[in-house]
């Protein structure tokens, strides 16, 4: 069980008060649902329900993309490497010498 959970009513994460789902919640629900991205987006959807309730001041356009949206963009790069670094490397990787 992740103490990463969130806090309701306020929907900040208990284990770092971010905004839930926070980032190490994230990377903990991908490896989770790893084989079953649809399944991590409706259990996901099922949440997006209660803070679009408990929260009436925020617009569910802004509640979208913190609950369900994120799920469909590749995984963050880990601190101090950027995709572009990592193309770069494939690129020199298969250049002939």
């Amino acid at each position: 069980m992740s103490t990463h959970s969130p806090v309701l009513l306020i929907w900040s994460c208990g284990g770092c008060d971010l905004p839930w789902p926070c980032p190490t919640r994230r990377r903990e629900l991908r490896a989770e649902y790893a084989d079953t991205p649809v399944s991590l987006a409706l259990y996901l959807g099922s949440y997006l329900v209660q803070p679009a309730e408990e929260m009436p001041w925020a617009p569910v356009g802004a509640l979208h993309p913190r609950f369900i949206g994120w799920t469909r963009q590749p995984p963050e790069a880990p601190a101090g490497r950027s995709t572009s670094d990592d193309t770069r490397s494939d690129r020199l990787a298969d250049s002939p010498n």
